[in-house]
């Protein structure tokens, strides 16, 4: 926890305690089923909690806003997100079942109340969001197709609503389709471990 309560200090009690349960519970559940590669699950609060967090420094979401969590594997970036925002509701979506049983079982232990769960396919998701966040999941010019029609056409945050992806390494070709629509931004510019040095937020307003 000495990561995360160093750059969000202003979380409440409830919420550090749940932050706290997520660093118990997903060695717990990666013991049983691989939703974190076990190389890295020492890594946990640093390369994946803290990462997930990642967005809140780029957008503060204002209450009510609805965000969809495409290709959530066991829960990231939806769940510690879904732990900062209570007042923003949560749609995790994977193919990937028993990743998403996963996923759906620590929220339940931690009482989160504002995350929903959907296993299969992401054209079978049927409602609206303002944002749909992802965590190196594809290609923006393969994801962008797919998630276009679930976005709102009601802005209600200081950014427009869009696409907003955590990604890493040289993006250059990447992001040169949407070069004059991206926004790229520096998380090492926010969290000064050395795992954010090759660290970033990929914004695509949609």
């Amino acid at each position: 926890m000495e990561h995360i309560l160093n750059y969000f200090p202003e979380l409440t009690d409830p919420q550090r305690e749940q932050m706290a349960q997520l660093e118990e519970l997903y060695p717990e559940w990666n013991a049983k089923i691989n939703v974190i590669s076990r190389r890295d699950i020492d890594n946990l609060e640093v390369n994946h909690l803290l990462h997930s967090l990642g967005i809140v420094k780029f957008v503060k979401f204002t209450p009510g806003t609805r965000v969809m969590d495409l290709g959530t594997g066991g829960g990231l970036p939806g769940i510690p997100l879904a732990v900062y925002y209570p007042e923003v509701t949560f749609h995790l979506v994977d193919r990937i079942g028993k990743k998403l049983r996963v996923a759906a079982d620590i929220a339940e232990r931690i009482g989160l109340k504002n995350v929903t769960f959907q296993h299969g396919d992401v054209g079978e998701v049927k409602a609206k969001f303002d944002f749909v966040v992802s965590r190196a999941v594809m290609d923006l010019g393969d994801m962008v197709p797919l998630i276009k029609r679930f976005i709102d056409t009601v802005d209600r945050n200081a950014v427009p609503n869009g696409l907003i992806c955590l990604k890493g390494g040289d993006l250059t070709a990447e992001v040169a389709k949407y070069r004059n629509q991206v926004l790229i931004d520096e998380l090492s510019s926010y969290f000064k471990e050395e795992f954010f040095k090759t660290k970033k937020v990929i914004y695509l307003p949609l």
